[in-house]
């Protein structure tokens, strides 16, 4: 090898090590390496805190779960329009009419009060066939709510109704479906207020017979 063919070698192999430098050095001012700045980014992503107000009580705060409506409650101002409205997307699986025919799921014309999977002419799962009891509207609200929660290992693949409201409605035009509603559970607070009225009457007549 001659040395000018040296010389070249040589100067190519010092100009990349060269351009190399220049590349890291200009990095270094472009981007800062955090922990010489002072500062160590902290890794992963952040997670908000739970309000303390769902899960804790007394000083001042108040706990989420007990601001909800009873669900009498939100019976009583129930729009079966609405219910209505959000029945049609149950209406691919269900017939809500007297005598219909069972769909994939059972007509459910009369539900409301209704023994569970008991309806004449469908062939239920045993999950559903063997469970009991009624459906009550507190029953509903929480199948509605959850299947899955409410009856482990049924076939039904309904995912779930999670506002209240919607399956209030839902459940009043459902109830409404039927040759005879069953009559609205008494919200709380109006049992409260005909026992108070009762006690007020109670009274009167007490403080009248002392006289």
């Amino acid at each position: 090898m001659d040395g000018f063919t040296f010389n070249k070698i040589a100067g190519a192999v010092l100009g990349t090590l060269l351009f190399g430098f220049v590349v890291i050095e200009v990095s270094h001012l472009l981007y800062p390496n955090p922990r010489k700045a002072g500062h160590v980014e902290e890794m992963g992503y952040p997670v908000a805190a739970a309000d303390h107000g769902e899960t804790h009580g007394g000083n001042g705060e108040t706990n989420g779960a007990a601001e909800r409506p009873d669900f009498a409650t939100l019976l009583a101002s129930a729009d079966p329009a609405a219910g209505e409205a959000q029945f049609r997307a149950c209406g691919s699986c269900h017939a809500v009419a007297p005598g219909a025919a069972a769909r994939i799921g059972p007509n459910l014309w009369g539900i409301v009060g209704s023994a569970i999977g008991a309806v004449d002419g469908f062939n239920y799962s045993n999950v559903m066939g063997g469970h009991g009891g009624t459906w009550t509207f507190e029953n509903l609200s929480a199948f509605l709510q959850s299947p899955r929660d409410f009856m482990p290992g049924t076939a039904m693949s309904y995912a779930g109704m999670r506002r209240d409201t919607n399956r209030a409605n839902l459940i009043a035009y459902l109830n409404s479906q039927s040759d005879a509603p069953l009559p609205l559970p008494t919200p709380p607070a109006a049992a409260e207020d005909v026992l108070d009225d009762a006690m007020d009457h109670t009274g009167e007549g007490d403080d009248g017979g002392a006289h």
